[in-house]
């Protein structure tokens, strides 16, 4: 599975997603609206929805151009303005429900899935097998994991180096939390 690929044709994927890129790009609110347009993705609506491999190819450009720092704090964004279940009142339940709030916002076909298990207590591991950027990823985790951390707990969210990894070609990339 290849980064900024759709697994298959015909998948779409929520504006609310997708203006999740432009909340991601506050500073540079005017490129992100550029480059997802030079991808088709005009004045994005949160009601609409739009070709998944268009957003993934504003998300190659804007790595390429910004560089991976700013795919992570797109990823980072989704957190704060994404709607949550009411029972969702944890980091456990709250790395669950990332798989599921993910299927809500495409449509359409495969779109491979973010996997987590608890390992202990007090940490476990998401495993992402998905065609968005590895830095996305570890920003969305990081962020929801801090969103829902106890007052005075600072999680860690790491990379596993030792597992295969979407940037070299791999079919999911695995980090391991703990709080």
């Amino acid at each position: 599975m290849a980064q900024f690929c759709a697994l298959v044709p015909g998948v779409e994927v929520s504006g609310a997603a997708v203006l999740s890129v432009v909340r991601g790009m506050a500073v540079f609110e005017d490129m992100a609206l550029g480059i997802l347009a030079t991808h088709g993705i005009v004045a994005p609506k949160e009601a609409e929805w739009y070709p998944q491999q268009a957003w993934l190819d504003a998300f190659r450009d804007i790595s390429e151009r910004i560089g991976g720092s700013t795919v992570k704090a797109i990823g980072r964004s989704i957190p704060s303005t994404a709607f949550w279940p009411p029972d969702v009142d944890s980091i456990e339940k709250a790395l669950f429900s990332i798989d599921v709030a993910y299927h809500m916002n495409h449509r359409g076909g495969e779109i491979g899935h973010y996997s987590f298990v608890q390992t202990a207590p007090q940490s476990g591991t998401m495993v992402c097998g998905n065609p968005y950027p590895c830095q996305f990823d570890l920003g969305l985790i990081e962020a929801t994991a801090k969103k829902f951390a106890p007052r005075g707990v600072a999680p860690l969210v790491r990379h596993d180096d030792t597992q295969e990894c979407r940037n070299n070609g791999g079919e999911s990339c695995t980090y391991h939390i703990t709080w």
